[in-house]
């Protein structure tokens, strides 16, 4: 075996192939079902994690050598590498792949429109995730690599976040060193991949007995708070949040509505009283009333709807700003209203509060009250306040002025008692466990991070599913008018323990189970994981370390992570913290070095505040790259996975890579949703993951200068080939624009610098922003996608043109503003206001929306506008006419419709059959039980059907008739 050739860069395998198809198949079986996400996902909740199947192809397939006959001379004995579709089908195995998920998903979707019930999954083998590498592949896979580049590669990631990249390079037995500048995103790595690659299921025993010790000594503390009755165990203890009516003074639960289940048959709802035997209350008397003696009138009317309240007292609305007035001032208070219980029996009911429960949280109360300076003197609960925030996060105004305010003073006490047992245990297990210590406090801490998620005034109760909803089930702080309490002694910790061990065991036992020694279960495969806490900006590494630099950055302005990381900082700060000061040495999280595009650092800004932050997150990315290229080995490879619909988001990245010194070599978008469940949910959102794939950029010789105009037909032809290749691969809408953004870049990459073709205000030459770029790009997308929706390259009319690709590319009526206005620029330099003068869309909240035809009818004085006109002579624009024979067929019927086509000869008109042709094309054609989702997609297909035979009608889905299958984007919730 010949060594390495190290004169060249050696090309790897994701510059040539990536397994998209299969890829976007399995990340979705991935996150398919919460309850059977990988372990990782339990541990701590971490607001942007990749599949792993995905992180494991790019970290793998970014460092194996791309298929050649001299590595298959290199290995003789080796089949797997013996020619190309081999060798692709070894990086398959690799990851975890064991059979074919695209013939699979045929089959399952051909069963499900049969309604045939299959054997199985319908796939033949696991989730990829869940399958073992055997250990003669791991050797086989280090000696190629040995092989190529001299030593096993080390990767990098700089912004590692929850883990799943140096987790799946780890697990194949690569070196990973994995950085985060978050301090809680740090302890999660070191819990969830370094403890576990070193420690392995050894040390689930001594978890187990410390954390048990820990929970039965909390247990005893908080028991007497809450008292259980008759036998009973609590699920959760179902509260409101109440404020005084401004007339009466007498107090105003805020409930949306007074559900507790719905089951038929079993349903359970609150009343509230607000007078017993004609004496007027000055709070509500809440009951709970089950199965026929529910009002279901009474059930699904509420207090508070769209920020606003209803008065109990006098039926008159409070206002939003006197609620948050209120709350301001102190007035916001807390009231129990019911209390979700287990019968001895086992039956699952709900019972109102008894007088033991509310004395129970009036002791808990007093016990808060008398420990509380004493716990915030010596550090047991957090005294930070809450900072400027976005102002989608910002929730101050409810009364949040610190982190404590967003537990009730009984789940602040289950906190504190938390933190201080957990102190007094430190010494305990250090004494017994000697260095192996820190390991197992670790991973018990983060049963607080659990704790903290399930139980505050941010949790609730979810109506639907019957259980509890954590704080983050979505990636913000939304203030809840009702919420969900655990039962803070015996469920909660155990449950949090529970999690613990299923989580860390899972973790542990995938690692584990690859790469084990068939002679010898104890040979576990080696690992080496360092994990470090820091900007990623600045890493502590020398020059040319990695082989590999594979990042999921932070996604522009998608997420602020710190600013939601601060819920648990500041509380681990004092668990967490005792073993790792380093990862928390402020007082909160650090805003000011975090690469996001964040406006609430530049509130006092004015209008500027979103330039600013912009320019903040291309110069804080700019510097991270710069910084992955000092650390990239000469002939390294920089793999970037992003996504992000906002032309803005892929500006600034990509500019942060041409300023930092990479070039982009190839692309690869990986699509993780189904033609049938964008039709469904109406999505139009970015849904793939692009995997950008960049080398250093060496010097370009000469000096004359490169001008778009020199590059633009380069430009054009490279997003035009990307569209048609990536279009084969099933990628559409917003995705299908995306996948061109890579190519696009590529090109401009190769010339770096290169120079608008317009100069700045004083005529003198200024670098190319990409979005001059990405915009030929888009023009040329639209263009593919015309000629595939009617047929023929040639434009109908620019408002006409809108209207189709709109469908086309987002299969909904409403979408984002922003990529409406860019749509609008491609298809004919429009703008988003003249397309709402024209009566085509509406706009409101971000958001754009496509009108009905019925919306866009013009009466009177704007008879000669465009619109839906019936009695017009004419027509400018051929969506009008298309819309006005729509809106005739839906008032008066398809035979008036029929007159109309007549009178204007459009039944032999070109121009509207081509239309109607690309409608039909665009729209979504999905029925739900025989009801069409989009309307006038169902008026079209009849018109069509009785008037225009020359019309193809793709085939129409029903979704009654399919499996439910919720399709799940790449990021995940807790």
């Amino acid at each position: 075996m010949k060594g390495p050739d190290l004169s060249t860069k050696p090309r790897v395998l994701i510059e040539d192939w990536l397994p998209v198809a299969e890829l976007g198949i399995e990340s979705r079986r991935e996150r398919g079902a919460a309850s059977a996400l990988p372990p990782l996902s339990f541990l701590h909740i971490w607001w942007a994690r990749r599949p792993l199947v995905a992180s494991a192809a790019v970290a793998l397939a970014g460092v194996l050598p791309a298929w050649s006959e001299e590595l298959a001379l290199a290995f003789p004995d080796a089949v797997e590498l013996q020619d190309e579709a081999a060798y692709r089908r070894w990086l398959l195995h690799l990851i975890g792949i064991w059979g074919d998920p695209v013939r699979g998903r045929k089959v399952i979707d051909a069963a499900n429109a049969a309604g045939v019930k299959l054997q199985g999954n319908g796939y033949g083998y696991r989730q990829a995730f869940r399958n073992p590498i055997p250990r003669k592949d791991i050797d086989l896979l280090h000696a190629v690599l040995i092989h190529t580049w001299g030593e096993l590669p080390m990767l990098a990631d700089p912004t590692a976040g929850g883990g799943s990249i140096p987790w799946a390079a780890s697990r194949l037995g690569l070196p990973v060193v994995a950085n985060d500048l978050n301090g809680v995103a740090a302890s999660v790595l070191k819990a969830g991949v370094e403890i576990p690659a070193t420690r392995g299921l050894d040390l689930v025993p001594e978890l187990k007995k410390w954390g048990q010790v820990l929970v039965k000594r909390v247990e005893e503390r908080l028991k007497e708070y809450f008292p259980l009755q008759g036998g009973e165990s609590v699920i959760a203890y179902i509260w409101a949040n109440a404020i005084p009516c401004p007339r009466t003074g007498r107090l105003v639960p805020l409930l949306p509505d007074k559900w507790l289940r719905k089951t038929a048959g079993k349903e359970a709802a609150v009343r509230m009283l607000t007078e017993v035997d004609g004496v007027e209350l000055a709070e509500p008397i809440f009951e709970v009333a089950l199965g026929r003696d529910v009002d279901k009138a009474d059930a699904s009317t509420g207090t508070t709807a769209r920020g606003k309240a209803i008065s109990l007292y006098d039926n008159l609305v409070i206002e939003g700003d006197d609620i948050k007035q209120a709350a301001q001032v102190g007035q916001m208070k807390q009231v129990l209203y019911a209390v979700a219980i287990r019968k001895p029996s086992g039956e699952r009911t709900f019972r109102t509060p008894t007088q033991t429960d509310l004395e129970a949280i009036a002791a808990a109360e007093a016990k808060y009250a008398e420990v509380k300076d004493p716990w915030l003197t010596t550090g047991i609960l957090p005294s930070e306040a809450i900072p400027d925030l976005i102002p989608k996060h910002e929730i101050r105004p409810y009364g949040f002025t610190y982190w404590t305010d967003m537990f009730t003073r009984r789940q602040a006490l289950v906190q504190g008692v938390f933190v201080e047992e957990f102190a007094s245990l430190e010494a305990e297990v250090r004494k017994e466990l000697g260095e192996d210590a820190t390991d197992v406090l670790f991973q018990l801490a983060l049963m607080q991070g659990k704790a903290l998620n399930w139980n505050s005034r941010m949790s609730s109760w979810d109506v639907s599913r019957q259980k509890m909803r954590s704080v983050f089930d979505r990636h913000d702080f939304s203030f809840k008018w009702t919420f969900a309490e655990f039962e803070g002694a015996r469920a909660l910790f155990s449950w949090c323990l529970d999690q613990l061990i299923d989580a860390y065991g899972g973790i542990a036992r995938l690692l584990d189970e690859t790469g084990v020694s068939p002679a010898d279960a104890n040979d576990r495969l080696p690992r080496e994981v360092t994990v470090l806490q820091g900007s990623g900006a600045s890493l502590a590494l020398p020059d040319g370390a990695a082989t590999h630099v594979c990042m999921d950055p932070p996604y522009y302005d998608n997420v602020m992570y710190a600013e939601l990381a601060d819920y648990f900082y500041v509380w681990e700060r004092r668990t967490l913290g005792r073993l790792v000061p380093d990862y928390f040495h402020d007082d909160l999280t650090d805003k000011d070095n975090e690469a996001v595009a964040n406006v609430a650092r530049f509130l006092t800004m004015g209008k500027r505040r979103q330039e600013l932050a912009d320019l903040d997150y291309e110069t804080k990315m700019t510097s991270i790259f710069a910084e992955c290229r000092r650390v990239l080995a000469s002939d390294g490879v920089l793999s970037v996975m992003f996504t992000h619909k906002k032309a803005n988001a892929w500006d600034t990245l990509g500019m942060g890579l041409l300023q930092a010194g990479f070039t982009i070599e190839t692309s690869w978008p990986v699509n993780t949703e189904t033609a049938v469940g964008l039709n469904i949910r109406a999505l139009n959102s970015a849904q793939s993951t692009i995997m950008l794939v960049c080398r250093k950029r060496e010097d370009r010789q000469g000096d004359t200068k490169v001008y778009l105009d020199d590059i633009e037909q380069d430009v054009r032809r490279a997003a035009r080939d990307a569209a048609m290749r990536f279009q084969h691969d099933g990628i559409e809408g917003v995705d299908l624009l995306l996948s061109t953004y890579g190519p696009t870049l590529s090109v401009i990459s190769q010339s770096w610098p290169v120079y608008s073709s317009t100069p700045d205000e004083d005529g003198r030459d200024k670098l190319l922003r990409p979005e001059e770029a990405l915009a030929l790009a888009r023009e040329e997308i639209v263009g593919l996608r015309r000629s595939r929706l009617v047929g023929k390259a040639a434009k109908v009319d620019t408002l006409t043109d809108f209207v189709l690709l709109a469908w086309d590319t987002f299969a909904a009526r409403e979408f984002p503003f922003d990529t409406a206005r860019l749509l609008a620029l491609a298809v004919g330099g429009l703008d988003v206001d003249e397309l709402e003068r024209a009566k085509v869309v509406a706009k409101s909240s971000g958001n754009v929306a496509l009108l009905t035809p019925s919306e866009r009818v013009r009466r009177g004085g704007d008879s000669d506008a465009p619109g839906v006109r019936p009695e017009a002579a004419s027509f400018d624009y051929i969506i009008d006419a298309v819309d006005t024979t729509l809106y005739i067929a839906e008032h008066d019927g398809m035979p008036a419709a029929k007159r109309f086509l007549d009178k204007h000869d459009y039944i032999n008109d070109a121009g509207f059959i081509s239309t109607l042709q690309g409608l039909v094309n665009a729209m979504p054609r999905t029925k739900v039980k025989g009801e069409w989702v989009v309307p006038d997609a169902g008026r079209l297909d009849t018109l069509c059907t009785l008037y225009f035979p020359d019309v193809t009608l793709p085939e129409a889905t029903d979704v009654a008739t399919l499996v439910e299958d919720k399709p799940a984007a790449l990021f995940e919730l807790e």
